[in-house]
Formats: structure tokens, C-alpha cells, sequence
């Protein structure tokens, strides 16, 4: 009977173990991985991918059975083990059985897992079935304490999500730079400092512009805001760009966007020039930019309503180039790395690893990516066909 208490002990610890590796391993797999790799044949890799299309249930799921499986095995080892002993004698070996059980139960095991990754995923895909199996149904066993506590932490309906996503948003927000938020040098409208006051007000009305950056011979020299211009106006004077426009201020493109935001803030600037490694323009960013980060898009009446990501069919998308990845990866339901490429036009670039031409089309997992219009050397406009598991192999 003690024999086969410690193997039981033994195997829900081994099992255990194993667990936390392969779960800690997935969590780490982006799913467009796992697709390319089930596109390759890789075994293990097309369950895997099943599994992280509903990845928040995977940390429950592990941590609700491997935590079964490590108490199952601290109680009934400690019971073999002390058995018969004083009580003194008792409490160490149960202190004993539950740093054996948390080192190797555990922490020894996410170690593993962090470093396996694919190959520990793909080779417990079958265990990991089983496990978000057993941990959904565990969960609804309790529908009505989960209700309880999805009603006092976050509310009812429309509010509830709504507070889910902000709370994402600022969590995300911590590991932003202003690269990812900024608007782009293209995109940028400015005004040369040798143009006519006349010509500032037609830029600033038709963009419904409150502040114009300056140029002068490719370079940032100035911002015009504006209203400093309404009392010359009203006086009928003309004065010239360089007399009515400030100083510049500037950001480089790799800082955090929330420590950016706290600095705006104290300083009372609005707008900033971001410059790259190497000191040229790479775009501008305003407060609003940052703020939308947070609380989502922000509209006035005088904004015009964009569809950046149009579907015209089921699996088919209208994508501009200026779409971030991450909201291309929330409407295909495919996972892209987004420390590689910050929009689709990086993308594109990143799979053509050239400038491409109009009609290209390009794959990435179960993916079409055709490029629909250039301008210049810039990626425009892409359409997005979404293939079957049969067409991507």
C-alpha cells in the first residue's frame, strides 16, 4: 500500500510537472507560428494552434488541474512519509514534501518551459487537450460564484466590456513607443517657411489643422499655432511664417509612450516631432495620439469617420498600409509578431524584403496579402484573403 501511495504521489507530481512546462511553453507561441508550422507539418503544431485560438482559457485550465495534481501529490507523499513519526519529526517532513513539490513541481518546470517552447508545446499538445477539456467543465461547475464575481468586479453588459478594454489598453500602453502611435513622415502636412500667410490658412482650414509644423529645406524649424495668428488677422496684418511660428520640440522614436505622455503633460506641449536613431524626421505625435492609446479613438465634429479595415466577404479584408498589425491581427483572427512590424505596410515590406510593385501578392500563414496600390516607394492599400487549411498547405 505505501508503494503504491508513492507512485501515485510520484506520477501526480511528474504529470504536474510536465504540465506547467507545456503550459508555460504555449503561452509563449504566437499562434501565426504554430500555423506556419502546421502549414509545414510539423506534428503537434495544427492542436496547438486549435488551442491558442481561445488562449485565455489555457492559464486557467493548467493552473486549476496542475494545482489538483500537486496537492493530490503533497498529501498523500506527506501522509506515507510521516507516518508513524513524532510530531516534530511531522512538520519537517511535510516543510520537505512541499519544497519538493513547489521546485519540482513548478518552479523548476517554467524554467523548462520558457526555454522549450515549440518543441514542448507541440510534443504536449495531446495533454493540453485534455487539460482545457477538464478545466472548462471544472468551471462550469461554479456558473454562479463566476457570475457573482464578474458582477461586483466589472459590472453588467456594454460597461463591463467597455472597462475590460480600457484595462487592457492601459496595461498595453506600459510597453508602447511613440514609433508605434506617431503619424508617419508621409502622412505628415506641413508648411515651408518661404510660403504666404494665405497659404498656411488654406493648409490649416482644409485640414482642420490647430498646428502646422515648419519646414525649410527638408528639415523641422518651427510650429505654427494657429491662434497666435487670429489677433494679426483681426488687424489686418500679414505677417510672415518664421515671425509667427515656435520653437520645435522633439522625441526620438524608440521612447516609451507613457513616459512621453507624462512629460507632454508637465511641459504643456501638445505636439512633438519624432526623430529616428539617426536624427532625421520620421513623423509627429500629439497628446490626442497618446490619449487614444488609452481611451480608444477620439472624434470631433469636424472629423471625418475612416474605414481603415473594410470587409467585403467572409475572409476577405480592404486593409490601409497604415493599419497597425495588431488591429489587422483583431480582425483576421491571425497573430502577427508585432515587434517585427509595427503596420501592414511594414509587413509587406518585411515579407517582400524589397519595395514591391502593385499585384504582388504575398503569404503569410493562412494569409493572401496583395498589394493593391502604391505610392512612391510606399505601400498604400492591401487586400487580405484569408485561405483554408487545405489551400495553405
Amino acid at each position: 500500500m505505501t508503494v503504491a501511495a508513492l507512485i501515485l504521489a510520484s506520477f501526480c507530481l511528474i504529470l504536474a510537472a510536465w504540465l506547467r512546462a507545456a503550459g508555460t511553453a504555449i503561452s509563449r507561441i504566437p499562434r501565426a507560428d504554430a500555423l506556419r508550422d502546421a502549414a509545414d507539418e510539423v506534428k503537434g503544431a495544427r492542436s496547438v494552434a486549435d488551442l491558442l485560438d481561445e488562449r485565455e482559457l489555457i492559464p486557467h485550465a493548467v493552473g486549476m488541474v496542475g494545482s489538483a495534481l500537486l496537492v493530490i501529490a503533497a498529501v498523500v507523499g506527506m501522509a506515507v512519509l510521516a507516518s508513524g513519526e513524532s510530531e516534530s519529526n511531522s512538520i519537517l517532513i511535510a516543510a520537505g514534501v512541499g519544497l519538493v513539490v513547489f521546485v519540482v513541481g513548478d518552479l523548476i518546470p517554467r524554467q523548462i518551459g520558457r526555454r522549450g517552447q515549440k518543441g514542448i508545446a507541440y510534443r504536449s499538445a495531446g495533454l493540453l487537450r485534455v487539460t482545457v477539456a477538464i478545466g472548462g467543465w471544472a468551471n462550469e461547475l461554479l456558473p454562479d460564484i463566476d457570475d457573482e464575481v464578474d458582477d461586483h468586479s466589472y459590472g453588467e453588459g456594454e460597461a463591463d466590456e467597455q472597462e475590460r478594454e480600457l484595462i487592457d489598453s492601459v496595461l498595453e500602453f506600459g510597453e508602447t513607443i511613440v514609433r508605434e502611435v506617431m503619424t508617419p513622415r508621409p502622412d505628415m502636412i506641413t508648411i515651408d517657411v518661404g510660403a504666404s500667410i494665405e497659404e498656411l490658412i488654406s493648409v490649416a482650414t482644409a485640414g482642420g489643422f490647430s498646428r502646422v509644423p515648419v519646414t525649410s529645406n527638408g528639415d523641422m524649424v518651427g510650429m505654427v499655432i494657429v491662434k497666435d495668428l487670429l489677433p494679426m488677422l483681426g488687424e489686418g496684418q500679414r505677417p510672415s511664417i518664421a515671425a509667427v511660428m515656435r520653437p520645435v520640440d522633439f522625441a526620438p522614436e524608440s521612447k516609451l509612450a507613457s513616459v512621453l505622455l507624462a512629460e507632454m503633460q508637465a511641459s504643456h506641449t501638445h505636439q512633438l516631432i519624432v526623430v529616428d536613431e539617426y536624427g532625421d524626421i520620421a513623423g509627429l505625435v500629439t497628446i490626442e495620439d497618446l490619449l487614444e492609446e488609452l481611451v480608444g479613438e477620439i472624434a470631433d465634429e469636424t472629423d471625418d469617420e475612416e474605414d481603415f479595415i473594410t470587409s467585403e466577404a467572409p475572409g476577405l479584408w480592404e486593409v490601409d498600409a497604415r493599419v497597425a498589425v495588431d488591429e489587422l491581427a483583431d480582425a483576421t483572427g491571425v497573430e502577427f509578431p508585432d515587434e517585427d512590424w509595427d503596420t501592414v505596410g511594414g509587413l509587406i515590406l518585411g515579407l517582400a524584403e524589397r519595395v514591391p510593385e502593385e499585384g504582388e501578392q504575398f503569404r503569410y500563414g493562412m494569409l493572401t496579402f496583395t498589394v493593391t496600390r502604391m505610392q512612391g516607394r510606399r505601400v498604400s492599400e492591401v487586400r487580405v484573403v484569408a485561405r483554408s487549411a487545405a489551400e495553405a498547405q
